[in-house]
């Protein structure tokens, strides 16, 4: 069965909403939207309070050319536009906008009549160009987690062509299992998406990775492929390991390439996009909705009703938890994403973005972190880390401020999956000390780029 070949590990699955189906969340009748819910350059908000927005429409514009544009899920008036507090607890820019009765009544007869906006033989006569302008007016960003904007990875530099469209179907983070949701309740409109994305790309094949866990997922697309006719896309079973669905380990497992340090994925000719970021291009393409709402697992082992959530975007995390039956009392941390990669969070009043793809809540006897003890030497570190680096130095070398030794480490190649943190039987806080690194090598990097302009 195919993987990477360097690092890895193997965390408990913890896939306690697998077989959950997904559970529409009623429209709310307020929504708060930040800016920058993409990497890239805040989105800029044009509107002023006391406007009025139909759903749909953009309140925040893209700024660059990696940035994305914002929409809002509801209709109703801008009543705040204000700073509010991040889950994190930091400041960020937000509109804030309020439904009346009648707003929401209309939303909620739009949807129920939903239409496609355009017909078969207007889809199957867009070029790429055009399917392109659609996926960047509609805001589409990967939503594996990354948040990178859709359009961008969909227009390579000059003298990059990409060969090969690479569905990331893996999963791979314990609790979650959003994509493996859509896949089992919407394979016609993912496929429909893989093949929107080809026509984007210019290819004729695409590749969907799916991690061995999901045997009924993969029977299911293939099913489909088979029953639907469809040329030129394929499913791939995986074997289960963390990372597996890191964008530079997806690729070497499905190609058997490796995109070279400093590089871009399109260096080996691959674009690689998130199933759920297929689902929505499929979603803007036909019926011209925008990146408004998405599939979030809400979760944790004493969690009432754990599942799979499909939620407006801007939403708060408050209202969504307290769907799945609300914080348990033995809670220690709440984490957006998975235990691997995700942040704990200190604000639940603050609203979900488009990059929230779990909400696990975590007792408090799995909340702690082990005692740190001295580094024995082990170099379990070393071996587990999917990227080839060295965890232990660059954690040490980020202690002791020595950045250009950091630099010269290639720190930047971190991937920040905490395979380091997971493996270290010290409990030694590897990745906080490297993404300390990270942060401050890479602010010198942009500066000196900037000099140079």
């Amino acid at each position: 069965m195919r993987t990477f070949h360097i690092g890895g590990v193997h965390p408990p699955e913890n896939k306690i909403t697998a077989s959950a189906r997904i559970i529409d969340v009623e429209l709310p009748r307020e929504v708060t939207l930040t800016y920058g819910q993409h990497i890239g350059a805040p989105a800029k908000c044009e509107l002023n309070k006391g406007d009025h927005v139909d759903r749909g429409d953009i309140i925040a514009v893209a700024s660059g050319f990696v940035s994305a544009n914002v929409h809002t899920p509801i209709s109703g008036t801008v009543v705040k536009i204000d700073k509010i507090k991040a889950p994190n607890g930091m400041p960020c820019d937000a509109v804030t906008i309020a439904a009346t009765d009648d707003d929401h009544e209309k939303d909620l007869a739009a949807i129920a009549d939903r239409k496609p906006l355009r017909t078969e033989p207007e889809i199957a006569s867009l070029d790429a160009k055009k399917i392109i302008e659609i996926i960047d007016h509609t805001g589409i960003v990967g939503l594996g987690g990354a948040t990178f904007p859709t359009k961008v990875k969909l227009s390579p530099p000059p003298g990059m062509k990409a060969d090969i469209v690479i569905i990331n179907a893996v999963e791979c983070e314990p609790y979650l299992t959003n994509d493996h949701a859509l896949m089992l309740e919407c394979p016609d409109e993912i496929l429909e998406g893989v093949r929107l994305l080809m026509r984007a790309a210019g290819v004729d094949r695409a590749t969907i990775g799916v991690e061995a866990n999901k045997k009924n997922a993969i029977e299911l697309l293939r099913s489909r492929i088979s029953s639907l006719g469809i040329e030129g896309i394929s499913v791939m079973e995986l074997e289960v390991k963390y990372p597996q669905g890191g964008e530079k380990q997806l690729i070497q497992a499905l190609t058997g390439k490796e995109v070279p340090s400093g590089a871009l994925p399109i260096a080996t000719g691959a674009i690689v996009q998130n199933v759920a970021t297929a689902y929505a291009v499929y979603d803007a393409v036909r019926f011209g909705q925008p990146l408004i709402d998405r599939v979030v697992t809400i979760t944790g082992p004493s969690v009432e009703r754990p599942g799979n959530y499909r939620a407006a975007i801007g939403i708060s995390i408050e209202k969504l938890i307290e769907m799945a039956g609300g914080v348990p009392s033995d809670t220690g941390k709440i984490v957006l994403g998975g235990p691997m990669m995700g942040k704990s969070i200190v604000n639940i009043d603050a609203p979900t973005t488009k990059g929230v793809s779990g909400i696990l809540m975590l007792p408090e006897n799995m909340s702690e972190r082990g005692k740190t003890e001295p580094c024995i030497r082990c170099a379990k570190c070393v071996s587990a880390c999917p990227m080839g680096l060295e965890p232990y130095l660059l954690a040490t070398l980020s202690r002791l401020g020595e950045w250009e030794e950091v630099e010269k480490e290639k720190v930047m190649n971190c991937m920040e999956c905490g395979c380091c943190s997971f493996t270290c039987p010290s409990s030694r806080p590897i990745l906080d000390f490297i993404r300390l690194g990270k942060q401050t090598v890479g602010a010198a990097i942009r500066a000196r780029q900037s000099q140079k302009k």
